[in-house]
This record gives C-alpha cells, structure tokens and sequence, in this order.
C-alpha cells in the first residue's frame, strides 16, 4: 500500500497523480483504467480541497492499494471535513439540455459510472471515500 497525507490544496494533486501513477504503472494497469482512474482522483481531490474545510484548511489522506482477482486498484479519501456523502446526491439528468441542468454533481457521476465501484462512510470524524477499479472493466 501507497499512502499520503498532506494539505487539502489545489497545487498538491499533482503530487497525488504522482504517487497513483506511478503504482498503476508498476502493476501493468491499461491505459485506459489508468485515464479514467486519473479523472475520478482528480474530481474527488479537488472537491475535497474545495470544500472539505472551507473556508479554512486542512489534510486529506489518500491511499492506493493494488489487489488480485480481479486485478484492482483501490484508493481511499480521508478527511476531517464537514461530513459529506457525495454519493446521496441525486444523479443529474443528462438527457437534459446544459441550460437546463442543475448546477453541480456531474463530476461524481462521472466518477460513480467509470468506477467498478464508489463508496462511503463517517468513521471517526472522517469523510471516507473509497473508489474501486478493476483493470478489466470496460466502463
């Protein structure tokens, strides 16, 4: 397991895709589950840097495990934030035109439709969210 702590920030996701990157590379993970693993790191990252503590700061942790049959990649989110299910919030409507939509949750959607599976929960005090690919799905 790859694990990190640092501040919740903008300008530290490069530092994540760094680490997520490189642990996906070293165990063979397809271009293409890397690219949509990459897209659903960076929406959750940036959320969390966003809104987990505003409008103060804080740390976030972020974990990638790489697990057998199937061939997956795990990566876990923590943070000390307000409490927040990002997976409650309805879906939007994407038959609807842009105008038309409500503003906001389009990116977990993206992310809970090119993961194998998204995950929650409040432990502790911490807002845990856990992303879950498998190298072979073709989502």
């Amino acid at each position: 397991m790859e694990k990190i702590n640092l501040e919740a920030t903008v300008k530290n996701l490069s530092i994540i895709n760094e680490m997520i990157d490189r642990v996906l590379e070293e165990h063979d993970c397809p271009v293409k589950a890397q690219m949509q693993i990459d897209i659903a790191v960076e929406e959750i990252f940036v959320n969390i840097a966003s809104y987990a503590y505003a409008p103060g700061q804080g740390d976030a942790t972020v974990s990638i495990v790489i697990a057998d049959d199937p061939k997956r990649a795990v990566i876990t989110f923590e943070d000390s934030g307000m409490p927040y299910d990002p997976l409650e919030r309805p879906d939007p409507d994407v038959t609807l035109s842009v105008e038309e939509r409500q503003i906001g949750g389009l990116g977990i959607y993206m992310v809970k439709k090119s993961m194998s599976d998204v995950t929650y929960s409040h432990i502790d005090g911490k807002n845990v969210l856990t992303i879950v690919k498998n190298f072979d799905d073709e989502h």
